[in-house]
Order: C-alpha cells, then sequence, then structure tokens
C-alpha cells in the first residue's frame, strides 16, 4: 500500500507499505478519496505541532470509499462515501460515558497520535464514519474542519443579539465564522493579515474586519457603538493573542478558546472576576456536529465553495507541500486527489 509518512520536520517519503485488509468486528475497510491539508498538519512538518512525534502519516480531514464491512454497520453500505470522524475515542472513561467522546481520556486522532489517512486505504470503526452520496468528495473532506468551528459555536450558546470577535482568519478561524453567521450574531473578524481579512470580506461576506494591533480594545468599541464583544473565539493558538482576548470581553461575556499552545495562560484575576467571565475550551467536534454540518450542506444551507483554493495530487504532496506554508501562496484550504486504483487491496 503506498503509504506518505513524515519521518521529521520537512522530510516526506513515500513507501510500499504491507496492509492487512482484514476487518475486526464493527469497522470498515475504506479507500481514501480526498484529503484536507489542516494547520495541524502544516505544523507538524514546520515541526511545532504540541504533542507530536515522527514518524507520523499525517491526513485526518478525510473522504473515503467504503470497500467492505464487518458487524454492525451502522447503516453503512459498500459504495457509500463518506466524512471521517477522526477522533478514536476509548467510550470507557468518564468522558465518554457522558456522551462527551471529544474529549476522551484516551483520545487519538488520527494523523496526530496515531498514523492517518496519507495512505490508499484504511481500517475505520463503523460509527466513525459519517456518509452522504450527495456531497462532492472534496465537500466530505472539509467536514471535519467545519466540525471545529461548530462544536466551538455549539459551546459558546450564541444568541442574535450577541456581539461576536473571532480572532484569527485561517481555517478554524473560518468554521468558527461560518457557524457564527448562522447563528444571526453582529460579526468582527479580526486578523494581522490583510489579505485573510480580504478573503472574509469578500468570499464570507463578513462585513466587519479588523487588522489587529497589540490593543484593539479601542477599535471594537469604535466599531460596536461603544461596546465590546459578548464572545470572543480565539483561533489563533497563540498565546499573546489568547491572553489579550480576556481584555476584549465585554462584562458578563464569554471567551472560547478554539486553538491551543504547549503551555499556560494567564490572566489579571480581579478583571476576570469583575467582569464575571465565562472560559470555555473548544476540543474536536462530536458525532452530531458531523451530521449537522452534512445535512446543511446537502440542502444548500452552507455553501463551501469559497473554502477550496489548492489542489494537489497525492504524487506530487512532498514536493508542494512547502509552498502551502508560505503566506504569499493565499492557502485557504488545500485539497488533496488521491488516484483512482484498480486491483486488489492487499496488492
Amino acid at each position: 500500500m503506498k503509504t506518505l509518512t513524515l519521518h521529521q520536520p520537512g522530510h516526506f517519503e513515500f513507501a510500499d507499505v504491507p496492509f492487512d485488509p482484514t476487518l475486526a468486528n464493527g469497522h470498515a475497510l475504506v479507500r481514501v478519496v480526498c484529503i484536507g491539508i489542516c494547520g495541524t498538519d502544516l505544523h507538524a512538518y514546520r515541526g511545532n505541532q504540541p504533542f507530536f512525534t515522527y514518524p507520523r502519516v499525517l491526513g485526518h480531514e478525510l473522504a473515503v470509499e467504503v470497500l467492505a464491512l464487518q458487524g454492525d454497520p451502522y447503516g453503512l453500505k459498500v459504495g457509500d462515501f463518506c466524512a471521517v470522524e477522526p477522533y478514536l475515542d476509548c467510550g470507557e472513561c468518564q468522558a465518554c460515558r457522558r456522551g462527551l467522546t471529544n474529549c476522551c481520556e484516551k483520545l487519538r486522532v488520527l494523523g496526530v497520535h496515531t498514523d492517518g489517512g496519507m495512505v490508499e486505504y484504511l481500517k475505520i470503526p463503523t460509527g466513525k464514519l459519517h456518509p452522504s452520496n450527495r456531497l462532492k468528495k472534496e465537500q466530505l473532506a472539509l467536514v471535519e474542519t467545519l466540525a471545529i468551528g461548530g462544536h466551538a459555536v455549539e459551546r459558546a450558546e450564541l444568541k442574535p443579539d450577541d456581539l461576536v470577535l473571532v480572532v484569527g482568519a485561517g481555517p478554524i478561524g473560518l468554521s468558527v465564522v461560518e457557524f457564527v453567521k448562522r447563528s444571526g450574531a453582529t460579526l468582527v473578524v479580526a486578523d494581522r493579515d490583510e489579505n485573510r481579512l480580504r478573503f472574509c470580506r469578500e468570499k464570507m461576506g463578513v462585513g466587519h474586519t479588523l487588522l489587529a494591533a497589540d490593543d484593539s480594545t479601542q477599535a471594537l468599541r469604535d466599531m460596536l457603538q461603544g461596546d465590546l464583544p459578548t464572545v470572543v473565539f480565539d483561533a489563533t493558538g497563540n498565546p499573546n493573542s489568547m491572553m489579550k482576548c480576556f481584555d476584549y470581553c465585554a462584562h458578563g461575556g464569554k471567551l472560547v478558546f478554539v486553538g491551543l499552545f504547549q503551555g499556560d495562560v494567564s490572566f489579571h484575576d480581579p478583571t476576570f472576576h469583575r467582569k464575571e467571565l465565562t472560559l470555555l475550551a473548544s476540543r474536536n467536534a462530536t458525532s452530531h456536529t458531523f451530521r449537522t454540518i452534512i445535512n446543511a450542506i446537502e440542502n444548500g444551507r452552507m455553501d463551501t465553495t469559497p473554502w477550496i483554493t489548492h489542489r494537489v495530487v497525492f504524487d506530487a504532496l512532498p514536493d508542494c507541500f512547502p509552498t502551502l506554508l508560505k503566506p504569499e501562496s493565499g492557502v485557504i484550504k488545500a485539497i488533496v486527489e488521491m488516484p483512482v486504483l484498480s486491483g486488489s487491496v492487499a496488492e
């Protein structure tokens, strides 16, 4: 089986790896058809992805085709095309027993904690496959990215009269933007890159954007008629940005950390208490969010057209990958297209 492995930062290598197609009960054999390139993959390539070990097969934003099934198929059929929920939970810990599988105590994410989808074939638990034979294959590969933002917005419990600030207009921030728009709340997007802000305005219909500075508090008040955001989402994973967001929240507001970094967050406790802020973390997503997104795209309530800015064929990925790191490339979301395979899985 053709496999692309990141052996160390900056070094991909193809290899022909033996693959056993034998399935355990409750699993499916799938063919990978599209892979979305995530910020996690870019950070891993640079060597600054937290909680990451090498060598690793990347790829967790996946569209797949079901080739075989064993045991309870959750309604799946051979030939179904599916989005993959790449969060492999234990099903037994306290979080899992409460239905919070996205923050399982023993969670393994494909392409991060265990090898992922930059391969021809995978074996996946059937409960982690979300079928749609109406979506394009590349749309299925977008579902996981969108689910990150969808879950974060669910955590915030937005209301139409909320004033919302999204800090960071990378793919994860844009996934948050997508769901904030659907809530009807007033939205401001802040970023240090004017090109990303232009994308928000021209492609995503965002009416208020802010070129972020070291302190944007007064600029926010000017934009919001003297008020501050009632909900702030930080999608940067940058410690300075995350800690500054405490200042941007209105009294009685909420702060949601979508991005993360390997370190400590500190804040001024009297300010935190005086404002009576609610601090929330958002991790991954749930099966419910995946199904909600697929239904919204199928029924035309969510437009994925602006998202995909770059397409790469699998064989060219090692050579093309460094260009995806460059800001001047204008990448929002790159999709890797897998070749159509012939012959048996075991070949």
